[in-house]
C-alpha cells in the first residue's frame, strides 16, 4: 500500500489580502503557515486571555482581520482568517 500522501491542498500557498498580510508578512503561502505565524504574532504580543486561552484579544492588526470583533475564540479567529485567503 503506498505512503499516504500529505494533504496537498492544506500545503497550496494562498493568496493573502493585505490586512492579513500586515499580521503574518508578505504571501503567497499555506494555511498551515499562516497559522503557525499568526500563533507567533499572538504570542509576542500577549493577545491570548491568560485566563480562557481559547480567547484572542484583537489589537488594532489585528481587528482588521477580525472583522472589528474586541476578541474572538481559536475556532472563530480561523473561520475569520480564511476570509483573507483565497
Amino acid at each position: 500500500m503506498p505512503a499516504k500522501k500529505a494533504n496537498s491542498a492544506f500545503m497550496k500557498p494562498m493568496k493573502l489580502t493585505a490586512e492579513l498580510e500586515a499580521v503574518v508578512g508578505k504571501g503567497p503561502m499555506p494555511r498551515s503557515e499562516v497559522v503557525k505565524k499568526l500563533w507567533a504574532y499572538i504570542k509576542k504580543n500577549g493577545l491570548q486571555d491568560p485566563k480562557a486561552k481559547r480567547n484572542i484579544k484583537g489589537d488594532a492588526t489585528l481587528l482588521v482581520v477580525f472583522g472589528g470583533k474586541k476578541v474572538v475564540d481559536m475556532f472563530e479567529m480561523t473561520k475569520l482568517v480564511s476570509k483573507h485567503l483565497s
